[in-house]
């Protein structure tokens, strides 16, 4: 078997590297209240999921709102270019 390295949190935002040689299993003591430790990890990790989705939602509204914007100003462009071709006064309402 060959020897892995894994980081694990030591503290929140505090992190160490092991290295696991010959093992099936790693356990690893954090505290006497890791259940609510990582219950409250949970709790942090649902809550920064729920920001990210919607941070997601207004970046993908942002990307229609732009993707309509530029077939706009192309749509422009092309009436422009007709309206020379013809020889007419641009005019564009």
């Amino acid at each position: 078997m060959q020897a892995q390295l894994a980081d694990f949190e030591v503290s929140e935002g505090i992190y160490s590297r092991a290295r696991i040689e010959h093992a099936n299993s790693v356990c690893l003591w954090r505290r006497a209240n890791a259940t609510t430790l990582l219950q409250k990890n949970l709790e942090n990790a649902k809550a920064g999921l729920e920001v990210l989705v919607a941070d997601l939602q207004f970046l993908l509204d942002q990307v229609t709102i732009t993707q309509i914007t530029i077939a706009h100003v192309y749509n422009w462009d092309v009436h422009q270019k007709r309206i020379r071709q013809a020889g007419a006064p641009a005019k564009y309402s």
